[in-house]
């Protein structure tokens, strides 16, 4: 009797063990990232839904034929194939990661057109160079451990890219350390007006655009300088009258085609003008665009020049 209790024992541990061994221990920690990539697993190009801000209406469209119209109006699309394609590249990982965070809520899609909202967009500009870029990286996404990065791309460095999310777009929301400082060889073949611009804001202008954008007021406008700069030499804070506010902050509440960057050599108040000189042009984080072209000048590929710009980074194809 005492035989068969004691069998009953071994049989129900070993039972026990087959369990927990066939669905895995509770307590096993996962790997971070792991679980971040939606609609990827299973090797199926994604169909999205894009709302057509032309329009005001909601389309359903292959990511693939949606990332077309994304780099012909992102770049050039005379410029070399490899540098288009390292373009589509991050397109794409940006539209995926940007669907993993809940798409554009506002319309309820994964995607719109508007360049504020999302990406620019523009199918009219496809061409066969534009096509075959996309075509020849099809599926291919950009990952640091295990997850989509942000797929920053900007039109040029003004001779070097920001050093980190922070310093060039006052990124704060989840760390980026993907990002890296490096040479823009962009520089050297970008327009002029890249290599050195000069914006200038009446101080009523100035005054309304930090109200209006920030939130803030500046009151009585009698001075203006840069606070901080961040390793790239981009200015990080500024102080505008009675405020100190993000550099990046105010490049957007002023236009960010006006002023061009935040790599500036001069922030000052002449004349009851707000004077703002640099060089480059964009947030300075992730991609050179120009640089992506003077790169696949020196015969580089599209997977060389995303990692020659993200640091640490592994391009994996999501679906074939």
């Amino acid at each position: 009797m005492q035989k068969q209790w004691f069998q009953k024992v071994v049989l129900l541990v070993l039972i026990i063990l087959v369990l927990m061994i066939a669905v895995g221990c509770p307590n096993q920690s996962r790997k971070p990232g792991a679980e971040k990539k939606p609609e990827v697993q299973g090797g199926k190009e994604p169909i999205i839904s894009l709302y057509v801000n032309k329009s005001g209406q909601k389309k359903n469209i292959r990511l693939e034929e949606y990332l077309m119209g994304v780099v012909a109006a992102e770049m050039e699309p005379s410029w070399p194939k490899e540098a288009l394609a390292a373009q589509a590249i991050l397109a794409r990982t940006f539209t995926m990661k940007k669907i993993q965070a809940g798409g554009v809520k506002k319309y309820g899609t994964d995607a719109s057109t508007d360049v504020e909202e999302f990406q620019a967009y523009d199918p009219s500009r496809v061409n066969a160079r534009v096509d075959e870029a996309v075509q020849n990286t099809r599926g291919e996404v950009v990952t640091y451990d295990g997850s989509y990065i942000n797929g920053w791309f900007f039109a040029d460095g003004g001779g070097r890219t920001s050093a980190s999310a922070e310093e060039g777009l006052a990124y704060k929301e989840e760390p980026a350390p993907y990002i890296k400082s490096v040479t823009d060889p962009g520089f050297e073949i970008t327009e002029p007006e890249n290599k050195a611009w000069t914006a200038t804001f009446s101080l009523d202008e100035v005054q309304r655009a930090l109200q209006e954008k920030i939130g803030q007021d500046p009151g009585n406008i009698t001075s203006a300088k840069i606070e901080a700069k961040g390793p790239s030499g981009r200015a990080t804070t500024v102080q505008i009258g009675s405020i100190t506010v993000s550099a990046p902050a105010v490049r957007l509440a002023l236009g960010s085609k006006k002023m061009r960057s935040t790599l500036l050599d001069r922030f000052e108040i002449a004349g009851q003008k707000l004077i703002i000189s640099g060089k480059g042009y964009g947030h300075g984080v992730g991609m050179s665009q120009w640089g992506a072209k003077a790169l696949a000048g020196q015969g580089k590929s599209p997977e060389e020049i995303v990692k020659y710009f993200f640091k640490d980074v592994k391009i994996e194809t999501a679906w074939k």
